[in-house]
Formats: structure tokens, C-alpha cells, sequence
């Protein structure tokens, strides 16, 4: 189960930030971050960010690059525990709706065309046997 809610999240990152705190003896990177936790760093440093928006965690800027650390822990329990639908999320479930509509729309064109077409054999049928009986 993926539980995709900030406050989730938060206490993943926090604890890999302290885990890799203690094993380094040092602030960890964020590519380092990702690898513990196993996403993209795409994705953890969107969820650095938001957690840097709460102050929840600060960039530590040094000569070898930029490394994070827990600046406040506590304000984890303010973070919202329901998973957050995205936008994206939004827009893809109205896009699926939309396509699903646009399928059962030429479904249903390919059964009327199906029905005309019978009705004209149907038809042509009839005049021809109306036509063997004439002669």
C-alpha cells in the first residue's frame, strides 16, 4: 500500500535525513536521500521542498555541494495526513472519462452502421427476390 500523503512522506524523509545523519557523521545530499528511500530525485526534492516550505528540514549550502538536515521536527504533526490529489490526478481521471465517452460513442456508430447495413442487404435482398418474381 503507497500512502502518498505529505505527512507520510515527511516522516520518511526526516527519518532517512537522521539515519544517514548518523551513518555519515555528516548532513546527507538529497541523491542520497532518494537512494534510501528508494524514489526518484525528482520526487524527493519535491517533497525536500515542501518540507523546507514548512521548516521542517534547511539546506545546508558548503563547498561540496548542498546537503539537508531537520530543523524542526515537531512541525511534522501539522503536515495533512489525507493523500493529496494533484492536479495531474484530476486532469488524467477527466481525460479517462472523456476517452471512455468518446469509445462508447463510436461504439455505438459502428452498431448503427452495422444495423443500416443489414437493413440495406436486408433491402436489396427483397427487391431482388421481388424482381425473380415478376419475371
Amino acid at each position: 500500500m503507497e500512502n502518498k500523503s505529505l505527512y507520510y512522506e515527511g516522516h520518511l524523509f526526516v527519518a532517512a535525513l537522521r539515519i544517514l545523519e548518523h551513518q555519515n557523521s555528516s548532513p546527507p545530499e538529497l541523491a542520497q536521500v532518494s537512494a534510501m528511500l528508494r524514489l526518484s530525485v525528482e520526487q524527493t526534492g519535491l517533497i525536500c521542498r515542501r518540507l523546507h516550505e514548512s521548516g521542517i528540514v534547511e539546506l545546508v549550502q558548503g563547498a561540496f555541494g548542498d546537503r539537508w538536515t531537520v530543523a524542526d521536527h515537531t512541525q511534522l504533526e501539522a503536515l495533512p495526513k489525507q493523500e493529496e490529489v494533484s492536479q495531474l490526478d484530476t486532469a488524467l481521471k477527466k481525460f479517462q472519462a472523456e476517452r471512455n465517452k468518446i469509445a462508447e460513442k463510436v461504439e455505438s456508430i459502428k452498431e448503427q452502421q452495422a444495423q443500416k447495413k443489414k437493413d440495406l442487404f436486408a433491402n436489396i435482398e427483397k427487391k431482388l427476390k421481388s424482381d425473380l418474381k415478376k419475371e
